[in-house]
């Protein structure tokens, strides 16, 4: 059993920056893949960063690539999204997910864990 606690979410400006934390219990935190999904009213949860057990692999979405950080600290079972230059689109409710491999997943039915989500709005 892992549960996830998000937090950071907020309202920010356009070109503004957040940090999302995501911290996890459980034991097998280090060998699990980790990410960050988002959904905007009236539209599907997708992916937004993947990370891997170790931190060595990541993947980002189109969207968000050279503008979000996805990382984790496996000694406070936490893993974070840095989001910088912010546009009104990636207003949403972010979820933080967990699966059980060691390899990079992106799809939705990989992952076993779910946060509660946090909203984060930016203003134009």
């Amino acid at each position: 059993q892992v549960q996830l606690v998000e937090s950071g979410g907020g309202v920010v400006q356009t070109g503004g920056s957040l940090r999302l934390s995501c911290a996890a219990s459980g034991r097998s935190f280090s060998t699990r893949a980790m990410a960050w999904f988002r959904q905007a009213p009236g539209k599907e949860r997708d992916i937004a960063a993947a990370i891997n057990w170790i931190g060595y692999g990541t993947y980002y979405a189109d969207s968000v690539k050279g503008r979000f950080t996805i990382s984790r600290d496996n000694a406070k079972n936490t893993v974070y999204l840095q989001m910088n230059s912010l546009k009104p689109e990636d207003t949403a409710v972010y979820y933080c997910a967990t699966g059980d491999t060691r390899g990079l997943p992106i799809l939705y039915r990989e992952y076993d864990y779910w946060g509660q989500g946090t909203q984060v709005t930016v203003s134009s």
